[in-house]
């Protein structure tokens, strides 16, 4: 167990480092590299020392196909899409964007563009990111008023609910359901109002309903079902237009908040090796790639509610150590649960199943600490609850990137503790000074404008950060046409 969470802890700060060195300037140069059978023009630049290039599409290795992948064939002209102008505009941001980086004076268009998008902004909101909880503010600032200017997502009309353009709006898969609706409301500034404006496609399925309604309970082979469809629904698409098979999926988009998505995704190769996908079980032992995918949040809506994040009990009045309540799901938790559990210590207040009358947010929000450790799979819906209640989060996981790590230094504003060294929590929390704890705390106040969910969606709330993520890993690919 200890060399094993030594390994697991190296390999959480190889992805951090990675993430780091991406969101310095938020995209990577063109590579040298084949395409589809077309070179890509340009070279690398040196980020930290090291030559990065973007990811190229590729294939899943050693994965069998058990469903048909979309057979290239060449498109009529009626069909045939010319994308140079969005390819173009993409190249414009990506410059932009590192001359932000580079603490850059913006040109006068940028500046003139900048103050539009603030006065334009919905509610008058013109904030601008600051703070050591971005990676890099300026870039992030830019990116996103690039991403306002300019991105569109088309989402396919093929498919009918419920499973299509239909997810679950409350539990703790809703972030799934309030992105799919969110991205097929009329009033939604990113959507694309043709197909041909389209800098990505959003493949409107939702992995929750497939297991509701297809998955059959006892099966041996329970995911076959699952993938089949998701698979006539890649092929439909890919035989019906021209956008799939131009790209090989390198622009697709697939967004599901459930534990079997990442399986259900193998479905087809290119879905699962290129496509971009935005997953709350974000496991990089299990496949997934920080390089082209996303986290996705999650957030437990158990009655469907959109709520507002509140400060929660001043620091001097925070009399509890940390805090933790959950089922024994997972070998973290057995490990939490197995050492803390029943040790009355109030420092430590870490409960299985909370006792009747007790408020589980109210507990949270007088808990300097919170313990975010994983379940079954690595996301916790606890890292959002903690940030809400104004408790410093505890991440206790394995192979987790968490949410918008591209532009949030997690380091600045929470806890990683490995596996590993749960017995030392205590120790370790306690030994974080007073001065420290409240850097802490004032950066988890300043992040929490990032994870309010908000119908319709507001300038930099959750769903607009996790548009961002989309539009960042778009960046980060050309395509040859």
């Amino acid at each position: 167990m200890e060399n094993g969470g030594r390994v697991a802890a190296i390999a959480v700060q190889l992805v951090a480092l990675m993430l780091l060195a991406a969101a310095v300037v938020f995209v990577l140069p063109p590579p040298s590299a084949l395409l589809g059978g077309a070179r890509l023009t340009g070279g690398g630049i040196l980020l930290q020392g090291r030559r990065h290039r973007e990811h190229f599409v590729r294939g899943v290795p050693d994965e069998h196909q058990k469903a048909s992948r979309a057979p290239a064939r060449p498109q009529p002209a009626a069909e045939r899409v010319s994308v140079t102008p969005i390819e173009d505009g993409l190249a414009r941001s990506r410059a932009a964007i590192r001359r932000a980086a580079r603490g850059e004076t913006p040109t006068a268009a940028g500046a003139e563009s900048a103050r539009r998008s603030s006065k334009d902004a919905g509610g008058g909101d013109a904030f601008v990111p600051r703070g050591a909880i971005y990676r890099n503010a300026p870039a992030f600032h830019r990116s996103y008023l690039e991403m306002e200017k300019k991105f569109k997502i088309w989402t396919y009309r093929e498919g009918e609910p419920p499973l299509a353009h239909l997810g679950p709006s409350a539990d703790i898969y809703s972030m799934e359901g309030q992105f799919m609706e969110e991205m097929e409301d009329p009033r939604n500034p990113f959507a694309a109002a043709h197909p041909g404006e389209a800098h990505a496609f959003l493949l409107p399925v939702s992995v929750c309903n497939l297991v509701h309604y297809v998955y059959a309970l006892n099966t041996t082979a329970y995911l076959a079902p699952l993938r089949r469809h998701l698979a006539d629904y890649v092929d439909v698409v890919a035989h019906k237009h021209p956008y799939w098979n131009r790209s090989r999926g390198a622009d697709h988009v697939i967004v599901s908040c459930h534990d079997w998505a990442p399986l259900v995704s193998k479905a087809n190769g290119e879905l699962y090796g290129n496509a971009i996908r935005v997953l709350c079980n974000a496991n990089t032992s299990e496949g997934f790639n920080p390089r082209k995918d996303a986290t996705l949040p999650e957030v437990n809506l158990a009655d469907g509610v959109l709520r507002r994040p509140t400060f929660g009990l001043p620091p001097e009045n925070r009399t509890t150590l940390s805090f933790f309540a959950g089922g024994m799901h997972g070998h973290i938790r057995k490990a939490l649960l197995g050492h803390w559990l029943g040790k009355k210590d109030p420092d430590m207040d870490v409960h299985e199943y909370l006792p009747a009358g007790q408020d589980y947010h109210a507990l949270m929000a007088r808990a300097r600490f919170c313990l975010c450790p994983s379940g079954f799979e690595v996301a916790s819906p606890r890292v959002v609850e903690s940030v809400f209640a104004g408790c410093v989060p505890v991440i206790i996981s394995e192979g987790y990137p968490p949410p918008f790590s591209d532009v949030l230094d997690w380091s600045k504003m929470s806890v990683a503790v490995p596996a590993a060294r749960i017995p030392e929590l205590k120790d370790i929390l306690s030994r974080v000074s007073e001065r420290r704890y409240r850097v802490l705390r004032y950066r988890v106040l300043q992040a929490q404008r990032h994870f309010v969910l908000h119908r319709p969606a507001r300038r930099f709330d959750m769903i607009h950060m996790v548009l961002h993520s989309i539009w960042l890993r778009r960046l980060n690919v050309r395509l040859p046409y």
